[in-house]
């Protein structure tokens, strides 16, 4: 049997010393780092919903106003710290986040250009016939980037709140990323307009989704979602008298 030396001897102890000095180091930093919860929520509705005219004329209806003042609503009901709020910059989608800026006074709007709404691949032929290949491409370029930016653990002991107004494709993609599916298939999903999606995760970097499209906030009747043809609704005021 070969002889191990004195030194190579302390030599592997030492470098087994700092194995475990850094898996104990790195348990410690998990440990006290906080949750970061990511509230998802897709724009109200908008008109006239063309691709072909200038984003700035794609604005919220009365009723798109109305939905945007519901999930406000319900995200001030819950007593939570927010730290962020994040829109997309279009149109539709800072609008909405603007309407929060009434019950959230002490946020500051942040824009992100990578949320924007645009159509990843999926195996809807349908669907992509239309679609320019570096289009999706640089579709799924910034959703990637926005995923690796955003949905990362808190930074330290305190657990984060951030809301992210953004859009029916870009949420669906986004979970199908939490829950480690294929990509391809975010369009079986249908995203209600100012739906809540809620998304934890934890320091190890586990993510958990713990709601999706989440409507209880809005009645029924002012409901318009993506699938199928929604009816035209107006919003109704109830008389005072």
């Amino acid at each position: 049997m070969k002889k191990v030396s004195f030194k190579s001897l302390l030599i592997l102890l030492l470098f087994t010393s700092c194995i475990y000095v850094n898996i104990y180091a790195q348990n410690v930093n998990m440990e006290n780092r906080g949750i970061r919860t990511i509230y998802l929520i897709r724009h109200g509705e908008y008109a006239p919903q063309d691709n072909d005219i200038a984003d700035i004329l794609n604005n919220l209806t009365p009723l798109g106003i109305a939905q945007a003042r519901l999930v406000s609503n319900r995200l001030k009901s819950m007593k939570i710290n927010f730290n962020s709020l994040i829109s997309s910059t279009m149109t539709r989608a800072s609008q909405t986040a603007m309407v929060f800026l009434g019950d959230f006074p002490e946020l500051e709007l942040q824009k992100e250009d990578l949320i924007r709404e645009c159509t990843p691949p999926t195996w809807r032929k349908d669907v992509m016939s239309g679609v320019d290949m570096s289009y999706r491409e640089e579709c799924v370029k910034n959703l990637e980037q926005a995923f690796k930016k955003y949905f990362i653990p808190s930074s330290d002991n305190k657990d984060r709140n951030d809301i992210i107004v953004c859009h029916g494709n870009v949420i669906r993609y986004f979970v199908t990323k939490v829950l480690k599916v294929d990509t391809m298939a975010w369009l079986q999903m249908s995203i209600t307009n100012c739906s809540l999606t809620i998304v934890r995760i934890l320091p190890d970097e586990t993510m958990m989704l713990d709601a999706f499209s989440d409507y209880g906030h809005i009645p029924e009747n002012m409901r318009t979602y993506t699938g199928g043809e929604n009816e035209t609704k107006e919003l109704i005021v109830p008389s005072s008298k």
